[in-house]
């Protein structure tokens, strides 16, 4: 069923909802194919669609529908229009010489030029706001050398069993499976590796690893540009990667070369991520912009991608995550957990519109000597 079939009275309600997530109202959306829509079988007292989203929108609808439920108010219909929403999630292309891993759908990356821009932070938030809107996240921490996954999401000192001696069991917290060597090592053991080995254990933390089915694992990439990232890029197959970065111009400079590599090796960038935007004073709520302002917004309209959203600086964020209790599950209707759930939903929004993977419906050609 296409938008023209779409009844009038349903045109004018949807015309009057603003999704902030997709940046339109819910008609154009439809309009332009992005949301597909079935009717509801009808009475004569009322009628009804399910509007269907490439994502989910578990939490985010609630949004909607309340505003869907106001403007109904001011629309007179002869029938009660009914609207409900559900979404299915689809595997993305990645690059050419990979093939996706049985299981998972999409692999994102979240990387950064360079450490202490709040990645990690970032990352782990991310993936426990896409749990939270009703998806099935894992969470791989690729930071060898300073894994902090585990300290973050409170399981600090738990190790991961492996009932057969060759595969291993995530750990899990607050709905997100997660992998780390940091569960396999003690805290104040060094990783003095070198870049092979980082290389081969990470392999081995993703492939061996039972994941199960997921939706989406988030990639806390190690920062850096250096062999050990251009490996794993080449290696992992991602549907997409988003860049962390704060509006410091130092941090943006390598934020940029983060993102020309995942550019080179064909990895889809979904958007940057400003980190630690501004500072806003709990005493008097004056807001500094410590590291500087707009840095986000500047390099993405010059690498032509979006930006995901803009993170204050606080402290509030730092406590929650120190305690193993981050921002989007400490607290959920706060402000921040809110910035947190936005980026995530505006990064599933741009990889639904990336190119799907539909590799698996070919057949695999052999070409034989006889």
């Amino acid at each position: 069923m296409n938008e023209n079939t779409l009844p009038p009275e349903f045109r004018a309600l949807l015309s009057k909802i603003n999704d902030p997530v997709l940046e339109s109202d819910l008609f154009q959306a439809v309009q332009s194919g992005f949301i597909s829509f079935t009717s509801i079988p009808s009475t004569s007292s009322d009628s009804g669609i399910i509007l269907q989203y490439p994502f989910p929108i578990e939490g985010h609808k609630r949004n909607l529908l309340e505003q869907i439920q106001s403007a109904q108010q001011n629309i007179a219909n002869e029938k009660k229009l009914n609207i409900d929403f559900a979404w299915s999630v689809k595997a993305h292309a990645v690059q050419q010489h990979l093939k996706p891993l049985v299981g998972i759908k999409n692999i994102i990356a979240v990387a950064s030029g360079k450490g202490g821009v709040g990645k990690s932070t970032t990352s782990v938030n991310i993936a426990l706001a896409l749990a939270k809107e009703g998806a099935a996240v894992g969470l791989l921490d690729a930071d060898i050398y300073g894994p902090s996954i585990p300290s973050m999401l409170g399981l600090s000192g738990q190790k991961p069993e492996s009932p057969d001696g060759k595969s291993i069991e995530p750990m899990q917290a607050h709905g997100v499976k997660c992998m780390s060597i940091g569960f396999l090592v003690g805290e104040d053991q060094p990783m003095v590796w070198r870049g092979p080995m980082v290389t081969q254990a990470l392999t081995q933390l993703l492939n061996e690893t039972n994941w199960g089915e997921l939706d989406y694992l988030i990639v806390d990439m190690p920062p850096g540009t250096g062999d050990l990232q251009l490996t794993l890029s080449q290696r992992v197959p991602l549907s997409g990667a988003a860049i962390v970065t704060t509006p410091q111009n130092i941090a943006l400079l390598d934020a940029k070369k983060g993102l020309q590599m995942f550019r080179k090796v064909n990895v889809k960038i979904l958007g940057i991520v400003e980190n630690m935007a501004a500072f806003i004073c709990p005493h008097c709520n004056q807001e500094s912009a410590i590291f500087g302002s707009h840095g986000g917004q500047a390099m993405a309209k010059e690498y032509d991608t979006n930006l995901l959203g803009s993170i204050p600086l606080a402290t509030r964020i730092r406590e929650e995550t120190d305690k193993g209790i981050p921002t989007v599950v400490s607290e959920p209707d706060n402000v921040l957990a809110k910035a947190y759930q936005q980026v995530a939903l505006k990064l599933l929004a741009e990889l639904a519109v990336s190119q799907k993977d539909y590799s698996n419906l070919f057949p695999k050609i052999v070409v034989e000597n006889t």
